[in-house]
C-alpha cells in the first residue's frame, strides 16, 4: 500500500525482493544501491540473522516521472532467504507494492525455488493479497553458473502465470535493472 506524503510530494512504494537463501536477493539490491545516483538514495540498512542479511533502502528514480504531480520514491526490500525466518518474510510483504522474485537458475536449487515461491503465495494470503494484481516480475539469476536449468524449464517450474521475467546475472549487473524497472513501471501504472 503506497503511502504518500504530501509535505515532500512524494508518493512512497514498497517492493520486495523474495527468494532462496542465497539466490541473489542482496547481491541485486547491493548492485543497484551502487549505481543509483548518490543525491537521490537513502542509506541502505542491513538487519542481520545468524546466517543471512536483510537490506533496505531507498531511492527516488528521476527517469519514472511523477504522478499527479507527486514524485515517486521507491523503499526496496529483501527477505531472508531461508523459510526458518517465514515471520520476518511475512512481516516484510506487509503493505508491499510490487515483488520481485529472485529465482537461482542452478538445477540444484529448483526444489528451493519452488519452495520459496509457494511460501510467498501463503505469506500474501495471510495479508489478503493476491499475486495476479500486485506488480510482480521474476528474476532467474546466476545465469554464469555450470549446471543451469534452461528459462524454459524454469518458467514451467516457477512461472505458471507468464509474469514478466528476465535472466540475470546480478554480480555484474546483468538483468538487474530491467528486473527492477519491469516491476517499477508496472507500480507506477497502479498508482495512475
Amino acid at each position: 500500500m503506497s503511502m504518500i506524503n504530501y509535505a515532500s510530494r512524494e508518493i512512497n512504494c514498497k517492493i520486495v525482493y523474495y527468494g532462496t537463501g542465497l539466490g541473489g536477493k542482496t547481491t541485486n539490491l547491493e548492485y543497484i544501491y551502487s549505481k543509483v545516483n548518490p543525491e537521490t538514495k537513502g542509506k541502505m540498512i542491513s538487519l542481520a540473522t545468524e546466517t543471512e542479511r536483510t537490506l533496505f533502502f531507498d531511492f527516488l528514480p528521476i527517469d519514472l516521472g511523477e504522478v499527479r504531480g507527486f514524485k515517486t520514491r521507491f523503499h526496496l526490500y529483501t527477505v531472508p532467504g531461508q523459510v526458518y525466518y517465514n515471520a520476518s518474510r511475512r512481516l516484510i510483504l506487509k503493505g508491499v507494492d510490487g515483488i520481485v522474485f529472485v529465482a537461482d537458475s542452478q538445477a540444484s536449487r529448483a526444489e528451493a525455488n519452488i519452495e520459496s515461491m509457494h511460501n510467498l503465495y501463503e505469506n500474501l494470503e495471510t495479508y489478503g493479497y493476491d499475486l495476479e494484481t500486485i506488480p510482480f516480475a521474476i528474476q532467474y539469476n546466476k545465469r554464469d553458473m555450470d549446471n543451469i536449468l534452461a528459462p524454459e524449464e524454469l518458467r514451467a517450474q516457477i512461472n505458471p502465470m507468464g509474469v514478466p521475467d528476465f535472466e540475470a546475472v546480478a554480480i555484474n549487473g546483468t538483468g538487474v535493472f530491467e528486473t527492477l524497472s519491469a516491476v517499477s513501471k508496472a507500480v507506477v501504472e497502479t498508482l495512475s
